[in-house]
């Protein structure tokens, strides 16, 4: 069972514990920030799932999304927000709990 915070009681948020968003996040926290063909090729995804996934961790502020034009190209750029890289490391220590893994 989910609870109010994302989490299903055993700390893994539920908003990073899908595969293709703990791709993502796992990319980004990596990095300061990345455009959207880094993060394409990187995890694999195509473009609709990334953008889809990409939106929903945007829309829980995980992420930030610079959108731009460079001679007249789109470009848009992500990177993790402060709430972002807290909630992967909060993600992190509970996997690593959760598996027995060095905490």
């Amino acid at each position: 069972m989910t609870s109010p915070s994302g989490n299903r009681g055993n700390g893994l948020d539920t908003m990073i514990h899908e595969a293709a968003r703990l791709a993502i996040v796992s990319v980004l926290s990596e990095c300061e920030t990345a455009d959207f063909n880094v993060v394409l090729s990187t995890t694999g995804l195509t473009r609709g799932n990334l953008s889809a996934h990409m939106k929903r961790l945007v829309d829980a502020g995980y992420v930030e999304e610079r959108k731009q034009f460079d001679d007249r190209k789109p470009h848009t750029e992500y990177r993790l927000t402060r709430t972002g890289r807290r909630a992967f490391r909060a993600y992190k220590k509970a996997w690593r709990q959760l598996t027995g893994g060095p905490a």
